[in-house]
């Protein structure tokens, strides 16, 4: 990749209308899909706001779970300005987490026309801590 950020977030999750079903067949109404908006404040290297929508699945099993997401994060990223979008997918099987969040391709504007990458995301203490590594590519045309 090549660059690196780091720094600090801020996030509100927001629950919304969940997509209907029982999931179970047994009609006790239990949700198939959770459904919430996520709006973020980055500080450090990325200096920018995220916004987007969090899908999510929960099972009877404790510690199993599921989460897809898009988000928009737009500001500067070591004094380039623009937005780009992120993916998100993560699982959680019996407590075990794992997670992916890249840069959806040719996403990136202005300044961060190009950029490619992915992020990660460490909670120490209560507190969101994200690590960047990205490049750049030339746009042609």
């Amino acid at each position: 990749m090549g660059l690196r950020a780091s720094g600090t977030f801020e996030v509100s999750l927001t629950p919304q209308v969940a997509l209907s079903g029982n999931g179970n067949g047994n009609g006790n109404g239990d949700q198939i899909v959770g459904r919430m908006t996520i709006d973020k404040q980055f500080d450090g290297d990325l200096k920018a706001s995220g916004r987007g929508e969090m899908l999510s699945v929960a099972t009877r099993t404790q510690g199993s779970a599921g989460y897809v997401a898009m988000e928009w994060v737009s500001g500067i990223l070591n004094g380039r300005s623009g937005r780009f979008a992120l993916q998100h997918s993560g699982t959680m099987s019996r407590g075990a987490p794992t997670l992916s969040i890249t840069v959806v391709p040719d996403s990136g504007t202005g300044e961060l026309a190009g950029i490619s990458g992915r992020m990660t995301i460490e909670i120490i203490d209560g507190k969101h801590n994200y690590g960047f590594d990205y490049s750049f590519v030339t746009i042609d045309g």
